[in-house]
C-alpha cells in the first residue's frame, strides 16, 4: 500500500521520497509532487500523521495564496465571524458537530449558508474543517482565523468586553498591545456581560484581566 510504503521506517528516507515523486509525476502540480516527496522523506509514526501534514500544509497553503492575494484580513475576519455565528447558534452548532449526520450532510448544511456570500478561501477552508476536524466547529473555525493571523505575522488578542467597543476604544486597545508585544496584534472579540465593564484580554499564554468582575474577585480574595 502506497501510504505504508511512505511512512514506513524500514525504507530509507531517499527511497520513500522517489516513490512520491514516481507515483505523483504528471499527475500534480510539480511544485506540489515536491512538497509530497520531502513529506514522505520525513519520520511519520502512522500514514494518519502524514495525510495530517500533508492536510495542515495544504490550509496554510491557501491562507498565504488570500494573504499574497491581498485578501488575508479578509478571510481571518470571515473565519472568525462564521465561528462566532456558530458559537452564537445552538441549534447550528449541534447540527454541525453531530456525527450521527454524514459529513456529507454537515458539509452541505454549512454550504447552503455560506456560498457565494464569502471569499473562496473562507469557504474552502471552512467546508472542510466541518467534514474532517474533531474540534467543535466554533473552536475549529476560530483556530484557523488565529492561523491566519500568524501567517500575515499578527498576533492574536482574545478579548472578551462587558459592551461593544468603539472604534476608536479598538484601535487604542490594539496599539496597546502591539507596543506590549512587539508586534501587529489582531483582535478577536467576544461580548460579555457578566464581566459588568472593562475586558479580559488573552495573548497566547497570557491574560490580562481588567474587568470590574475580576476586580470585585481580587478584592474578595484580598478580604478573606
Amino acid at each position: 500500500e502506497l501510504l505504508t510504503t511512505l511512512t514506513e521506517a524500514a525504507v530509507p528516507p531517499a527511497e520513500r521520497a522517489a516513490v512520491a515523486r514516481a507515483v505523483f509525476a504528471g499527475k500534480v502540480a510539480e511544485g506540489t509532487g515536491g512538497v509530497v516527496a520531502a513529506a514522505a522523506g520525513g519520520q511519520w509514526s502512522t500514514s494518519a500523521d502524514l495525510i495530517s501534514g500533508l492536510h495542515d500544509l495544504g490550509v496554510e497553503a491557501l491562507l498565504r495564496s488570500a494573504a499574497a492575494a491581498g485578501d488575508g484580513d479578509t478571510v481571518e475576519d470571515e473565519l472568525f465571524r462564521l465561528g462566532r455565528i456558530v458559537a452564537g447558534d445552538a441549534k447550528l452548532e449541534q447540527a454541525l458537530s453531530d456525527r450521527a449526520r454524514s459529513a456529507t450532510d454537515r458539509v452541505a448544511l454549512l454550504r447552503s449558508l455560506i456560498a457565494g456570500k464569502v471569499n473562496p478561501v473562507t469557504e474552502k477552508l471552512s467546508l472542510d474543517t466541518i467534514e474532517r476536524s474533531d474540534l467543535k466547529p466554533a473552536d475549529a473555525l476560530a483556530a484557523l482565523a488565529d492561523t491566519a493571523a500568524a501567517i500575515s505575522g499578527r498576533r492574536v488578542a482574545h478579548v472578551r468586553a462587558a459592551a461593544e467597543l468603539s472604534d476608536a476604544q479598538r484601535q487604542r486597545l490594539a496599539d496597546d498591545l502591539e507596543a506590549d508585544f512587539g508586534s501587529p496584534v489582531t483582535l478577536h472579540i467576544d461580548i460579555d456581560p457578566a464581566l459588568l465593564g472593562g475586558v479580559v484580554v488573552r495573548v497566547g499564554n497570557e491574560q490580562i484581566d481588567g474587568s470590574l468582575a475580576g476586580k470585585f474577585a481580587a478584592v474578595r480574595r484580598g478580604l478573606r
